[in-house]
Parts: C-alpha cells; structure tokens; sequence
C-alpha cells in the first residue's frame, strides 16, 4: 500500500477575533416562543455572544440565532464569533468568550467527548445530552438536517470508473495506488471520525493528501485531486454536479446539529429552549442545503440568507 504523503497547498482562513457584545436592549426583537411572527420581550436586556466554526453553514446558523435572540429582546451583537476549528469555538463556550453555538452529535460523541466511531449508542443525541451535562453543557433540541462528512468525485470521474460507493472508492485506489489523491480540510484528515477512521473503516489508503481550505476543495475535484471531503448538506455539491459515494459500511456518524450553551445561560435564560425549538425542527436537510447554496453559489451574505429564511418561514415578521 502506498504509503500517504501530506500536503499543505493553502493556510486554513484565520479564526475571525470573537465578537464582544455590549450590554443593553434589542428593540428589533426576532422569535417569540411558539415561532410565530412578530417581536416579542422574552430576554429584554440580556446580551449574548453568539459564535461559529468557520465555515458557511456554522455561520448561517449563527445569523439564524442572532435574529432569533434580538427579535425577543435580547442584544446579540452585529456580528458573529466565527472561530478556526471545533476544538476552539468548543473553548470559548467552555471560557465563556462565546455563550453559544452550533455543533453537531457526531463531533459531541467523538470529538468533544472522546468517544470513538466504533461505539456510537442508537440514540446518539440522548448519549451525547446525558454526557456533555456532566461538563455544565446543554444541548438544546436538534435540527432534523444531518450534515455528516462524505467523499465526492467528479460525475465524469464516477461513470468512468462506476463509482457509487466508498466500497467501490477503496477497490479503485487498491488498483490505482498512484492515482488516488484526496483533497481535504485540516479538521477532517485529523479527526477519528474524518480521514483516518475511514481509510481504516474501509481498507485502503489514499496515494496523498491534499490539505485545503474547506471551500477550496471544489475548484480542486478532478484536478489536483480524483477525490475530495464534502459535508452532506452543501450547495455546492448539485452546482459542480459531483457524485456523492455512498458510506456503504455506514462509518460516519449521524451529524444532528443543535445549539449548544452552557447550563447556568440556559437555567438563566431558559426561553431560549422555546425560542430555538420551532427554528431547529424546521432546519432540514432541504432548508440547510438551500441556505448554503444561496451564500456559497449565488453570493448572498450569510446575514442576509439567515434574514430571508427566518422571515419566509415566519419567525420575524
């Protein structure tokens, strides 16, 4: 087996400084608890500082929160703590630089809490709740959207090789040992969940490693790389017209994403819970990939997609 050699080709994009927020009232309130239209008073005078992982759909989901937040009275700042990398914006929730943010169950059960992909519990939301509270953290309701990891190629590169799953990937590189780089974001050729777990999951490994911006990863499938990491929910996947192998042996995690905050803002603040909970039952797989895709394909702000969804679905008037 050829053995794996790493490439750095760009820096990955530098943790944006946490926004501070200062102390006051919204008067363009969001959400009301029950999700209906209209303002309402609920966290009158509480100040929030929301974060992200750098990456597209963190950052909507962030904006999401804010217009929630600030349409019930809370002042949630003008801008988002987007951070460099799960481990850091998990730091500043834990430190309290951010009061809440974004994650998902895969990254709580494997990441955060040390857990590995080969004991997943059947209810991997209840496990990931009941353990993260003994560390002050609480997981609000979760969306329905799963944006787990997955490895696409090119639909030209797909018919001519009829691939359609990993399986069929890992036949392929075991045959072509020299023609099999992927092109991947520094998180996910780190992670247990991400590279290695998978090259071990299905028995092959890639020729090189091509360590890339997130976003970069696209322009690079079919070029620089016959394979590339992608998040099941992005946009950009039906606008380069990749193929999407399917996890056959099933090694990725479910990836629900749920808001998290730490304890004491939740017991504080405990409308937060009924604010957020119609907003995430509504973030499916369809709403999230036509959120990512408005910013990433058709060049909105995050801001302004977030803005548009929460107004179309009626949780601003």
């Amino acid at each position: 087996m050829t053995l794996m050699t790493r490439r750095s080709t760009t820096l990955s994009a530098l943790g944006a400084a946490a926004a501070l927020l200062l102390a006051g009232c919204g008067d363009d309130p969001a959400t009301p608890s029950g999700g209906g239209g209209g303002s309402s008073d609920e966290l009158s005078g509480a100040t929030f500082t929301v974060g992200s992982k750098e990456f597209t759909e963190s950052n909507v989901f962030a904006w999401i929160t804010i217009i929630a937040l600030e349409n019930a009275g809370a002042d949630a700042g003008d801008d988002v703590a987007s951070l460099s990398g799960s481990a850091t914006v998990r730091e500043a929730l834990e430190s309290s630089e951010v009061d809440m943010y974004w994650d998902y169950t895969g990254t709580g059960w494997i990441n955060i809490l040390g857990n590995t992909t080969t004991d997943l519990p059947e209810d991997l939301y209840a496990a990931v709740v009941e353990a993260d509270a003994a560390n002050g953290i609480a997981w609000l309701e979760p969306a329905p959207l799963d944006n787990t990891y997955r490895i696409a190629v090119t639909g030209d590169f797909a018919s001519e090789n009829d691939l359609a799953t990993m399986s069929d990937a890992a036949a392929y590189i075991q045959d072509n040992p020299d023609d099999s780089a992927v092109c991947a974001a520094s998180e996910f050729i780190n992670r247990d969940d991400g590279l290695p777990g998978l090259q071990t999951a299905y028995g092959f490994e890639f020729s090189s490693v091509e360590e890339l911006e997130l976003s970069l990863v696209f322009t690079q499938l079919g070029d620089t790389c016959q394979f590339g990491e992608v998040f099941a929910t992005d946009g950009r996947i039906l606008a380069n017209e990749l193929t999407v192998l399917e996890d056959d042996e099933a090694f990725f995690p479910a990836y629900n994403a749920a808001l998290t905050l730490r304890q004491e803002t939740l017991d504080e603040f405990p409308a937060i819970a009924d604010i957020m909970a119609p907003i995430s039952a509504a973030l499916t797989d369809e709403a999230i990939t036509e959120l990512n895709a408005a910013v990433d394909v058709d060049g909105e702000t995050e801001e302004d997609a977030a803005r548009t969804w929460m107004e179309d679905n009626g949780f601003v008037g």
